[in-house]
């Protein structure tokens, strides 16, 4: 399977390091419901940028952590272009194991919308201060 169109994930459209993920984590719009935590700053580089901390402490099977990474990712690429300037840091709840894969897409969306909405039109400097 090949990602066509813009719905890739590069390497650019990942956070990296320790830093990037400190940086999300010391100052971030929090969303969270059953399923998710998705902590979301803006980052003042062209894409949005996506780390993942999807913890064995709430999902201990390894196939169903790689089940939810690869749903985040598949959400997160079909949403990259809304998200743009956005560094993102999603994380698990327990819910999120025995969830369906629709509900956590669903779940997603809704993080998403609430992200684009808590960032738009605040000018940088008050995201970051926030």
């Amino acid at each position: 399977m090949t990602a066509t169109g813009g719905y890739s994930f590069r390497k650019d459209q990942r956070l990296t390091d320790r830093a990037a993920y400190d940086r999300v984590f010391k100052k971030a719009r929090r969303s969270r419901d059953k399923c998710f935590t998705v902590l979301a700053r803006r980052s003042g580089k062209a894409p949005a940028r996506l780390g993942l901390a999807i913890a064995k402490k709430h999902c201990r099977k390894a196939s169903a952590r790689n089940r939810i990474k690869r749903l985040v990712r598949e959400s997160f690429r079909h949403h990259q272009a809304e998200l743009f300037g956005i560094d993102l840091v999603v994380m698990n709840q327990p819910a999120a194991t025995l969830a369906s894969n629709q509900e956590l897409s669903s779940s997603l969306e809704t993080h998403w919308q609430n992200t684009i909405r808590a960032l738009k039109g605040s000018s940088k400097d008050d995201i970051n201060n926030g």
